[in-house]
């Protein structure tokens, strides 16, 4: 946490501005905060290497690629003991149409994000859960539609009504 605060203005503006094009090219980017391009080209690669950028990928659209259901998938397991939580972590692993996976505590132990191509598919992949030795109990909810999809937020660049 303390490396947070060693970030600056320059710094978060960066983060801000990355989390909306990570295809903007470096001079664009330098202008947008204020800075030449060299020290601009290096804060990118030193947040880069500090781990705050992790990645910078391409949002694609579900629907258009051919998948009609997207679903959130509560799953409980037989028990939290290590063994059992790395075998269903390598088996979800497996399983391309798993796009997300949280180890999350409550009622269940994990929160799957699925994409299927339609409710059959959706079937299938539940079967293939509920096939798992580890899985005690699978609950799921279809996403009818998505209310709200943005960036984290930028310290520094929240709205003032934020908290």
């Amino acid at each position: 946490m303390a490396e947070r605060h060693s970030l600056d203005e320059i710094d978060l503006k960066i983060l801000a501005e990355l989390q909306k094009d990570g295809r903007i090219r470096n001079n664009e980017l330098a202008e947008r905060v204020g800075v030449s391009e060299p020290p601009c080209r290096r804060r990118v690669r030193t947040l880069r290497e500090r781990g705050y950028v992790s990645a910078i990928r391409a949002t694609l659209d579900a629907k258009l690629l051919g998948y009609e259901v997207i679903s959130f998938v509560l799953i409980q397991l037989q028990s939290q003991a290590q063994p059992t939580l790395q075998a269903f972590e390598k088996s979800v692993a497996a399983i391309p149409l798993v796009q997300q996976s949280w180890r999350i505590s409550g009622d269940a132990d994990y929160l799957l994000k699925c994409v299927a191509r339609n409710v059959d598919g959706m079937h299938r992949q539940l079967l293939q859960f509920s096939a798992m030795p580890e899985v005690r109990n699978i609950r799921t909810f279809p996403v009818l539609g998505v209310a709200k999809d943005a960036p984290l937020p930028i310290p520094g660049h929240l709205e003032p009504s934020d908290p």
